[in-house]
Formats: structure tokens, C-alpha cells, sequence
């Protein structure tokens, strides 16, 4: 059974962000504007998604 996966993508910048954020895009595997990471789709992931909501974009969420 193949995993589930979702595409993000970086939409913000993390300037004057609070430094749990930042890290939390660099743990996504974002670190600049427009970088794309496929990451599988744990609700570890979700959450990570749902702390930086406003800095990336769900792109595609695959099979």
C-alpha cells in the first residue's frame, strides 16, 4: 500500500516570525519562498502545516 502524499509550498517569508516557525518550515524542508517539498501525510505533518498555515500553500495532496 503506497503512503499518502502532499505537496507545499513555501508562500511567505519567515522575517519577524517567531523562531518555532522557522524551524518548523526548515523541518518541513522549506527555506525559501516558491521551494516545493513532497512530504508524506502523517498528522505530524498536518500539524506542522497548521503552524506555519499562513507561510505555505497546499499544493497537491496525492494518493
Amino acid at each position: 500500500m503506497a503512503d499518502k502524499t502532499i505537496i507545499v509550498e513555501q508562500i511567505g517569508s519567515p522575517i519577524r516570525r517567531d523562531k518555532s516557525q522557522r524551524a518548523t518550515l526548515i523541518g518541513l524542508g522549506l527555506n525559501k519562498i516558491s521551494r516545493r517539498a513532497t512530504l508524506k501525510d502523517t498528522p505530524d505533518v498536518q500539524g506542522m502545516i497548521r503552524k506555519v498555515h499562513h507561510l505555505v500553500r497546499v499544493v497537491d495532496q496525492g494518493k
